[in-house]
Order: structure tokens, then sequence, then C-alpha cells
């Protein structure tokens, strides 16, 4: 598979006069775990910027990882802890399918022939289900390349990363048809340092894939031309990543307390984040990253258990999780026009309203 390869310098503004707006306090109703495995829950009235809901996932375990938003309008969630994939409607009402697999599952993306898809990372695979609870697997070329994020590319089929290098030392990025075909594209060599560890991949708003690595942010297109993006600090470790509102994209410095934002010509800026956002031991514990509905971006905070919302100009807002030691972590976009997010710690799904 040919690949080139564009290596570019990424110019860096670093914002230290952000304004902080101190954090709201926000209110939380839980919902009563039932033994059956679907339930309802009233749904939120309407409320102000940062009213948060929690509802308990049955049966109590951990393994939350990734949420997105089904073609039939409901959010669906990874449960590797119970080895099922949930189902949760805007008003609360769950619905669980299991898995006949074991080992930690990755990523989630809605696909664009209606079903979900996900990451099987000790299985080395790419699973399917539908939205009635039908699953599929398929085995990928490279073995024990541990795919994590996955996303529906423009071209009609799935993108994901291998966070895993192949037997020459190289990271790949991974293609799935809805058929099932596989394809996969070594990185360059003289990549595979900045960009290893591969986790998260969306589609950009060029109509490339992006993705993260240890110190990087790359660009791959649909044809395999790829483009590094090196950050300005080192071991930022960056995590998730989201297109916003203004046209770039927004990541999460996982090593380094920063919010960052490239554009498609590879312009970089980092927004250090406030003291509220920062733990006793120096870190935030940033992972998952979304766009709202609100045209700002909002994040997860583990160490300080607490939804951060950062608008494009760098204004910086946090929300508290009203259970203590949630284990915040993905966050996605629903089509209520709030934010949900699950906490894996406390085996609960959360929602935000976002104005």
């Amino acid at each position: 598979m040919k690949i080139s390869l564009r290596l570019r310098r990424s110019s860096v503004s670093l914002l230290m006069g952000f304004v902080i707006v101190s954090g709201l306090s926000a209110c939380g109703s839980g919902a009563s775990a039932l033994p059956s495995a679907s339930h309802g829950v009233s749904p939120t009235p309407a409320a102000s910027r940062g009213k948060i809901t929690e509802f308990p996932v049955p049966p109590a375990s951990s393994g939350l990882s990734s949420i997105a938003v089904g073609p039939d309008g409901a959010l669906w969630f990874i449960d590797s802890g119970a080895n099922q994939i949930g189902r949760i409607t805007t008003s609360g009402h769950m619905t669980e399918f299991a898995l006949n697999v074991t080992g930690t599952l990755g990523g989630m993306a809605t696909g664009p022939d209606g079903a979900l898809w996900f990451t099987e990372q000790d299985n080395n695979q790419v699973g399917r289900i539908t939205t009635s609870g039908h699953v599929t697997e398929f085995p990928l070329l490279t073995d024990s390349s541990m795919p994590i994020g996955i996303v529906a590319g423009p071209d009609g089929a799935l993108w994901f990363t291998e966070s895993v290098a192949n037997e020459f030392g190289a990271s790949q990025i991974g293609r799935i048809t809805t058929s099932g075909q596989v394809t996969e594209f070594p990185l360059p060599n003289a990549l595979s340092g900045t960009l290893s560890g591969l986790s998260d991949i969306v589609a950009g708003p060029d109509g490339a894939l992006w993705f993260n690595g240890t110190d990087g942010i790359g660009r791959i297109t649909t044809s395999g031309q790829v483009a590094e993006h090196l950050l300005p600090t080192i071991q930022s470790r960056p995590a998730g990543l989201a297109v916003g509102s203004d046209g770039t994209l927004w990541f999460t410095e996982a090593g380094t307390n920063k919010i960052g934002r490239i554009t498609t010509s590879g312009q970089v800026t980092e927004f250090p984040l406030p003291a509220p956002l920062i733990g006793p031991s120096g870190q935030s514990g940033l992972g998952s990253i979304a766009a709202g509905p609100d045209g700002a971006v909002w994040f997860t905070a583990s160490e300080t258990n607490q939804i951060g919302r950062i608008t494009t100009s760098g204004q910086v807002t946090e929300f508290p999780v009203p259970t203590p030691q949630s284990g915040v972590g993905d966050i996605v976009a629903g089509p209520d026009g709030a934010l949900w997010f699950t906490e894996d710690a406390v085996h609960q799904i959360g929602r935000i309203t976002s104005g």
C-alpha cells in the first residue's frame, strides 16, 4: 500500500490569559437500578447549563467505556465488565445486549449501514451490532494490534486505530467496509515514535481522518496519504479528539493538563486548565472530548471528577459530578441537546445539560 508522507512543523500559540468561570454546583437525581434487563427513569426537566443526572447501569460492575449516539436516537455504550453493550434512551429507559466475547472492548461508532460498530482490543477484532442486538465479528489482519478508536469515514467505511505496532514496528490505521473487508495502513517508521500508542480517531472537516498519538496529531486521507503534526509540548499524550463548531479539531492533553486545538493547516493552540480542574496529584485526568450543541467543547476530567466546558475563545467552566470518584470517561453530544458520559468506577451513565 503506497503511503505518501508529509512532515509539517506546527505553529503554536500558548494562551495564558484564558478566562476562568467559577464552577457551578451540579445537581444530580439518581435513578434506581432494577434487576430486569430494561428499566425506565423519569427524564430531566428543563434546566440551566450544568444540570447533571445519573443513571445506574445494572448489574453493578466496572468496564463502562465508549458511548455513542445510535441511528435510532438512543445512546449506546460499551460495558466490558458485564460483557455487554447497553442502550439508553434520552428518557432513561435502558436495555442490555449480552455479548459472546471476553476481554476489553474499545471504541464505538454508528456506521453508514445503520448498525453500531465497535473494537475488541483483546480479541483483535471489529464487531458490529444491529439495533435489534444481532452481533457479527470481523478478525483483523495483524495479530495483537489492539484496536481502540473507531469512526465512520467519508468514504462509507469505518476507520480505526491500532494501538500496538506491527512486526516491523510501524503503527497502523485500519479501514473496514460494511461488508467486513479490512485494509491496514502502516504509518511510515519516521512517524511511529511520535504517533505511537494510537487511540482516538475522528472524521475531519476536510474529508480526511484525524487521529492522535503520544506526541502528535496525525492525518490520513482515504487514499492513504499521511501527515504528522508535532505538538509543542513533549509527552502531551493527546487523548480525546473532536471536531469543534469552529471547523478545527480539539483534543485533550492528558500529560499536560491542557486542551489543544489544531486547524486543518496544522496551527496548534493550547489552553492550560484552571486550578479547579487539576487534582492534588497535579493531574486533571483528561480523557474524552466532544463538541456540544451550544458551540462549545466539553470534556471529562477524572482526577477532579468533573465535566469541563471550553468555548472556542478559551473560556473554561467546570461542573462537579455528583457521585464522588465516579471515573468519568467518554462523552458525546446526545440528540436531546445534552451531553452524555460514562462513569466507569460507579457503573453509571451521566447526562449534563448544555444550556
